[in-house]
């Protein structure tokens, strides 16, 4: 079996120093706050060259701590994209908000500037990007909308970590950012962490303490907040994964291109676009065919894991459907989730594995010719 992802195997090849910090954690009873997290906020602010760090318990706390903090409730709309996962969306709603959706740009599968443009009303106080993938959307294009109409631009770095738009790594431009340590992300906790960044120091401080029981200090509660700290072991982890992921990324980079190379002119595969002046960071590699469902299945038998990101959109999730969505309001999200399919993409990945994979892929598309 090849799998989509072996955690496994990451974890072994750097076993020694993950079982080291661990039960040094447990012999001196560091698990809530401390240096470990003060050193992990430090140490990722200081890579991503940003200001300041707030560690948090998960991907989905950031981005809600992130709205709170700006003032976003009832009678405000803050909008996504259509083809993220649910934590994206859900927090617009539980701020008070209201989600709104927009379609995605065909190439890069990002956010469409043309349908953002589109959908800003008076009551938009947010744009929430994603950058899928590991793709980093276009910036400097929302900027351009956002700022002339003070909208605030929060960066879903889910995906993305160490993804770079120009010679910045995404996560540094929007007011603040909202980054998971989910254990299968780039960088990726043993349970679930996550941080918010942002260059604004009372913003920062303002999410510290909605993330910490309203409060900096303990028993001075200034406002109403929630339970959301990164628990000192998974912040040692991180610390020790954090010396390692450039090169991960870069592994990631070269079996993409690989993949890529390898693939060319095989069927009616379209393969990820790079963003000009970007750096891709393969979250995932993600193939576009008509023969999508022919495809997975075919390489489920041969013992290969796929994945589809994201089976059904979000607006037409039962979740939204107050929100009246109907087929072709999101046209060019709609025909890419019926032909996407994720194959495996991790540093660990054996070329002999690869080329296993890719053989398949030749394999069924021959099949498709005769």
């Amino acid at each position: 079996m090849i799998p989509f992802v072996d955690l496994k195997s990451q974890y072994l090849s750097i076993k020694e120093e993950i079982d080291e910090t661990v039960m040094d954690a447990l012999m001196n009873t560091d698990f809530i706050g401390g240096e470990s997290v003060k050193k992990f906020e430090n140490s990722f602010k200081a890579k991503l060259n940003i200001s300041h760090c707030v560690g948090v318990g998960n991907g989905t706390d950031s981005i809600y701590i992130i709205l709170k903090a700006l003032g976003i409730g009832k009678g405000d709309e803050v909008i996504t994209v259509c083809n993220s996962w649910i934590s994206t969306s859900e927090v617009i709603t539980m701020t008070g908000a209201k989600v709104v959706f927009v379609d995605i740009d065909p190439s890069t599968y990002t956010i469409s500037l043309d349908d953002l443009l589109r959908k800003i009303t008076a009551r938009t106080k947010a744009i929430i990007p994603v950058h899928i993938f590991g793709q980093a959307c276009d910036l400097d294009g929302i900027l351009k909308i956002a700022e002339p109409n003070n909208i605030f631009v929060v960066e879903d770095c889910a995906q993305s970590h160490f993804s770079k738009y120009k010679n910045q790594f995404v996560g540094t431009l929007g007011i603040a950012s909202s980054f998971s340590f989910y254990p299968g992300k780039n960088l990726g906790a043993y349970g679930d962490a996550g941080c918010i960044v942002t260059n604004n120091e009372e913003l920062a401080i303002k999410c510290k303490m909605i993330a910490n029981h309203g409060s900096l200090i303990k028993h001075a509660h200034n406002i109403e907040g929630l339970n959301s700290r990164l628990d000192a072991i998974q912040a040692r982890i991180l610390n020790v994964k954090l010396n390692h992921i450039l090169d991960w990324t870069k592994l990631r980079i070269e079996k993409a291109n690989y993949y890529s190379r390898e693939l060319e002119g095989v069927g009616d595969l379209i393969f990820p676009h790079v963003r000009e002046n970007s750096i891709h960071s393969f979250h995932l590699y993600v193939l576009q065919t008509k023969y999508r469902d022919e495809l997975m299945q075919f390489l489920k038998g041969e013992n290969v894991q796929v994945a589809i990101h994201y089976p059904q959109l979000l607006p037409f999730l039962p979740a939204y459907n107050y929100l009246n969505h109907k087929t072709g309001d999101f046209p060019i999200a709609e025909s890419f989730s019926k032909k996407i399919i994720s194959i495996p993409l991790f540093p660990e990945l054996t070329t002999e594995s690869q080329d296993r994979i890719i053989y398949i892929i030749k394999d069924f598309f021959r099949n498709k010719e005769r």
